[in-house]
């Protein structure tokens, strides 16, 4: 899928969080998304994923702007898209089973009855249910190969990060969008899905990612978006962003420098 944004604006009441963005995603690339807490980057992620529709600007997938479809294409659309938060939201079964259920939301109703029933004689018969070979690459992707009959509840956060990744990976979208997905991760837990992030673009999926950890934008992305204050400050490779960028808003803030008023700290 091909994702652009243009002149894309949000806004809440009276308070302006967006303010005309212009972003394109391609197939078999990874966009990151910089900038302060409070810059817009999870709304930016949010209308990407489709679940909150522009105040103003378009968004298109594959070039059709999908809220200017009925409901039922715009979710056809929408199930292309594999939305991974910042803090992984597990249910309480098996890994195998947090996995599957990505892609059984995305199938018809009669499916979903008959792949519940096998599931409630499988628990009669205290038998497990077959595990999809999706799922099971999905998982392998991200190390938890041996982790299918899991519980959930017993995993680490990082562990649980990795399976939402897995999750969103089983339903073989066409965009990824990632809220901030290694914020909490330990190094070894970040280079998997770093490396998880890689094989997604090998794939041809685009990634649209947030990050604050400036490193990894650097290591892992294609191009790199700078958002301040709800504006798009600049687009560009790694190299230019944090070597030579054009505007000294961004050269301030990737040498970790204020972007505020010190006034504005609190006494």
């Amino acid at each position: 899928m091909n994702l652009e944004l243009e002149g894309v604006s949000y806004g809440v009441d009276d308070t302006r969080i967006l303010t005309d963005v212009s972003l394109a995603v391609d197939a078999g690339e990874v966009v990151t998304v910089i900038g302060p807490s409070g810059a817009g980057k999870t709304t930016l992620l949010r209308l990407a994923s489709l679940f909150d529709r522009p105040t103003d600007g378009i968004v298109r997938c594959d070039g059709t702007d999908p809220w200017a479809a009925d409901a039922n294409r715009r979710l056809a659309v929408r199930r292309r898209i594999g939305y991974v938060a910042q803090r992984a939201s597990l249910f309480d079964t098996s890994v195998a089973r947090n996995v599957d259920i990505g892609r059984r939301v995305r199938r018809p109703w009669r499916r979903r009855i008959r792949d519940f029933l096998g599931r409630l004689v499988a628990d009669w018969w205290q038998t497990s249910p077959s595990v999809d070979d999706r799922t099971r690459e999905a998982l392998a992707l991200v190390g938890l190969a041996d982790a299918i009959e899991q519980d959930a509840a017993s995993l680490s956060g990082g562990e649980a990060q990795r399976v939402a990744f897995a999750r969103a990976l089983a339903a073989e979208p066409d965009l990824l969008v990632l809220d901030e997905p290694t914020s909490d991760l330990d190094p070894r837990n970040t280079a998997i899905l770093e490396r998880a992030i890689d094989r997604a673009r090998d794939r041809e999926y685009g990634v649209l990612l947030a990050t604050h950890d400036m490193h990894q934008a650097e290591r892992i992305s294609d191009r790199v978006a700078f958002l301040l204050e709800g504006e798009l400050v600049e687009v560009g490779p790694p190299d230019r962003i944090f070597d030579e960028p054009n505007d000294p808003r961004t050269a301030r803030f990737v040498r970790g420098e204020l972007l505020y008023d010190a006034n504005e700290l609190p006494a």
